[in-house]
């Protein structure tokens, strides 16, 4: 049995799961789904929240499936009723929220606040919010700790940082323990090729491999990021879950790698664990940079978790991709 220490308390993995019911809002989608698989086979009591009237996935038939009312009041405290640990994974993407501002404000602000209300009402003890590490600016430059002020005026980013407040002020509030978590560029597999996961680079280029043997970028690749792999985020969150039930604190934590690698760097990664795992080697395109073409650098600092003991380990890479093109190879080839 794992253990760790959070704020001078021993807490041991799996100790309390058993009985903890947990909602995961967006249950069908990229990080819910994987979430959801990773926290039942923990032991965890988990509720896949979903807007569609399903029954339980093939991928995860012992879960719940409860059907989320998100402009329904009554349906939404219903939703939450009985459950200790709410992880709010549901929202619009980026380019949805580009298409449609106004819709982005609703369901990713608006209707965030509907489930916090219900939630506060139903006597759930403790809300995680994934929201996103692109409030802060876009592009993603220098040194981001939780310290630094948002800025993007996107509406993906202005969209989910009001559903950070929504959140965070029902911890000021005394109603429950509120996290937010602002996750890094996520990759990996997802639970099903429906999920609309395919846009996100590195999902996209291990797509590209598989279908066209190709991997193209469209830009010099030489620009930083912060790749987390999806393992690693279900750790973390995880370690969330059971780290301080019950408290009242308010918490906002960066989650990502804490080191960058350029797209390039990432791509030409692809390109050798295609060899690897799948035994041909993918042609790699990208345009030339310009003789003065500068990329900054970026820390995404994560020292906030570390600090807890409860930081992502830095996993290999390696496995997380392989794992996305072996589910490339069996779903789109």
């Amino acid at each position: 049995m794992n253990s760790w220490n959070l704020f001078g308390l021993k807490v041991h993995s799996g100790q309390f799961n058993l009985t903890m019911r947990i909602l995961i809002t967006g249950g069908l989608g990229f990080v819910g789904g994987r979430l959801a698989e990773y926290l039942a086979q923990a032991g965890y009591q988990i509720i896949l929240g979903t807007r569609h009237s399903i029954s339980s996935p093939e991928w995860l038939p012992q879960t719940e499936v409860a059907k989320i009312a998100w402009d329904d009041e009554v349906a939404l405290e219903r939703s939450c009723d009985g459950v200790d640990v709410i992880i709010h994974a549901a929202g619009m993407n980026a380019q949805d929220c580009t298409a449609d501002s106004v819709a982005a404000l609703a369901f990713n602000g608006l209707a965030t606040a509907r489930l916090v209300a219900a939630a506060s009402r139903s006597g759930v003890q403790k809300f995680i919010y994934l929201s996103t590490a692109h409030v802060y600016a876009s592009p993603l430059v220098g040194i981001i700790t939780e310290e630094t002020c948002p800025h993007n005026q996107h509406p993906y980013a202005t969209s989910h940082l009001a559903g950070e407040h929504a959140v965070l002020s029902a911890s000021h509030r005394g109603e429950f323990q509120s996290i937010v978590l602002r996750l890094s560029n996520v990759f990996g597999a997802p639970m099903h090729k429906e999920v609309n996961c395919w846009m996100l680079l590195v999902n996209d280029l291990c797509k590209q491999a598989v279908q066209t043997r190709k991997l193209i970028l469209q830009t010099s690749g030489l620009q930083q990021r912060d790749f987390i792999g999806l393992t690693e985020v279900c750790q973390v969150i995880e370690r969330l879950v059971m780290g301080y039930a019950g408290s009242k604190q308010v918490n906002i934590f960066n989650v990502g790698a804490g080191v960058s690698q350029s797209v390039l760097e990432l791509a030409q990664l692809i390109q050798q664990r295609c060899t690897k795992v799948l035994s041909f080697e993918p042609e790699l395109q990208h345009k030339s940079g310009e003789l003065d073409e500068q990329h900054l650098t970026l820390i995404y600092s994560t020292d906030s978790l570390n600090s807890m003991g409860i930081g992502c380990k830095s996993l290999d890479d390696k496995a997380e991709i392989d794992g996305l093109l072996q589910f490339c190879q069996v779903a789109f080839n």
